[in-house]
């Protein structure tokens, strides 16, 4: 959101309060300004927000749309298809590890109530809080029980979809009153797009200020390091992943990662694909065309070469693994292994280049500690 964003939304508040909202008509929102998101739209009205999220999971033609209506306030003229939600909020549900890492940059841990998948949950707070039964186990997929989530009594829920009826939740928790909202931010294909996400996370908090002073740092500190990279004509060759139950999924060309790989100053192997998703092959396929790449990053949650060679002889072959040039996202691994990468690297966007920076061209990054890979031994 630029300054003049944020005054007009200033403005429009001031407005409301001494009852001149006429003066600026709801057919006239502020939108929030984003540079990288493509699955987000932020109005802001006199009386209230409205969020509109498009491109949910892959095969999603459908957009959502979430009223946010402060408390207190009476509830102004609203659209038919809107989840009507009151903020701030104060009891927050989620559903995925990922909205930890939003929800900590804006220092409201204290808020979740509830979290899915516990075990893979890397913040330590979040942790003690569910050790300490401040924050409950909240099942999902077919295990989900509504009324426990009742029970608990939530401001908003937040979650995704992936568009399959078995485990998605959704239409279940809607039918059911609870305030659910679907986040988008995961099908995002640029780091800072998934970084700018936090304004959607933000809005529910009321935290739109602080979500602008946390993404202009984030933003200014990646950039700086993509321009100490953007001249280098020596750009190693990569290749990430690993395969599972046969298959091996490699990062699309359009994907979040290749593009994280070409910011870093390094030569993504599939770059020239037109795909967003996930690109399945075979282990052939893959050596095939990678046998002589320089890096081998993220494969799979292998921790050490010994592991990657105990599942699969043939990854001997590559000359990555031959040359010890194997990373993996895996420093900041809980006991049970839940992620950092996946919460805080979500955001920390400049976090995760300046990994990949280091990995790459070293000699550019001297002084860099580590924030989340290591180098496989």
């Amino acid at each position: 959101m630029t300054t003049s964003t944020s005054i007009k939304v200033w403005l429009g508040s001031c407005l409301l309060w001494l009852g001149l909202s006429d003066v600026w008509s709801q057919d006239a929102p502020v939108l929030t300004e984003f540079n990288y998101a493509q699955n987000l739209q932020i109005e802001q009205f006199p009386t209230h927000r409205l969020i509109t999220v498009w491109n949910v999971n892959r095969d999603s033609k459908q957009r959502f749309r979430y009223a946010l209506v402060p408390k207190g306030n009476p509830l102004p003229l609203l659209p038919k298809d809107v989840t009507l939600v009151r903020t701030p909020v104060e009891r927050v549900i989620v559903m995925s590890t990922t909205f930890i890492g939003y929800i900590d940059a804006l220092n409201r841990l204290d808020t979740i109530i509830g979290a899915s998948n516990p075990e893979f949950i890397n913040n330590p707070t979040v942790a003690a809080r569910l050790e300490s039964g401040q924050t409950r186990s909240v099942q999902s997929g077919q295990s989900m029980d509504i009324e426990r989530i009742l029970l608990l009594q939530p401001d908003l829920i937040l979650s995704s979809t992936t568009g399959d009826a078995l485990f998605d939740l959704q239409p279940q928790l809607a039918r059911s009153g609870l305030p659910i909202v679907l986040s988008a931010g995961y099908m995002e294909q640029h780091p800072l797009a998934r970084a700018e996400w936090l304004h959607f996370i933000a809005a529910f908090f009321e935290l739109e200020a602080e979500a602008d002073s946390l993404l202009e740092g984030i933003t200014q500190r990646y950039l700086g390091l993509t321009e100490r990279v953007k001249n280098l004509e020596d750009r190693p060759t990569v290749f990430c992943n690993a395969t599972y139950s046969g298959t091996w999924h490699l990062p699309g060309g359009n994907s979040y990662m290749a593009r994280a790989i070409a910011d870093s100053g390094g030569d993504y192997l599939w770059a020239d694909d037109t795909s967003s998703g996930g690109i399945p092959l075979d282990l052939e396929r893959i050596f095939a065309k990678a046998a002589d790449a320089d890096f081998w990053i993220n494969p799979s949650r292998y921790q050490s070469v010994h592991q990657l060679l105990a599942a699969d002889q043939r990854y001997a072959k590559f000359s990555a693994v031959q040359r010890g040039l194997v990373y993996n996202n895996i420093k900041q691994l809980s006991p049970n292994g839940g992620n950092n990468f996946w919460e805080r690297g979500v955001v920390h966007a400049d976090e995760v280049l300046a990994d990949l920076i280091k990995i790459f061209h070293p000699s550019l990054m001297p002084e860099h500690e580590f924030n989340y890979y290591r180098q496989l031994r």
